[in-house]
Order: structure tokens, then C-alpha cells, then sequence
């Protein structure tokens, strides 16, 4: 295979998968998003390793 036909196939594979993202997914909605500083709202953090507190057994 040529270096043209190889970037040429990446760049068809690289596209198709784009287009089936924007088909297959819903956009994001920018006002359900978490607080980017939630100093004093209550909020807990969630979702990462620094969040996952130990447990007593």
C-alpha cells in the first residue's frame, strides 16, 4: 500500500467514526454541568479516587 491510499483509508475511518458520534450521541447541555467551585454549597465531591473515602470493616 501507498502512504496516500493509508492516510486516505485512516482519514475516511477517522470521519466515519465523527459522523456516527454526532448521529449516534445527543449534544451536551451546557447548563446541566456540576459547579466548577462549589466552596459552601453542599455539594459533595464525586466521581473520583480523592472522593472514594476509606471504609471501616
Amino acid at each position: 500500500m501507498t502512504r496516500k491510499l493509508t492516510a486516505a483509508i485512516a482519514l475516511v475511518l477517522v470521519f466515519g467514526l465523527l459522523a456516527f458520534d454526532l448521529v449516534a450521541s445527543e449534544p451536551p447541555d451546557p447548563y446541566d454541568q456540576p459547579a466548577f467551585l462549589a466552596l459552601g454549597s453542599g455539594a459533595a465531591a464525586s466521581g473520583a479516587h480523592c472522593a472514594s473515602l476509606p471504609t471501616a470493616d
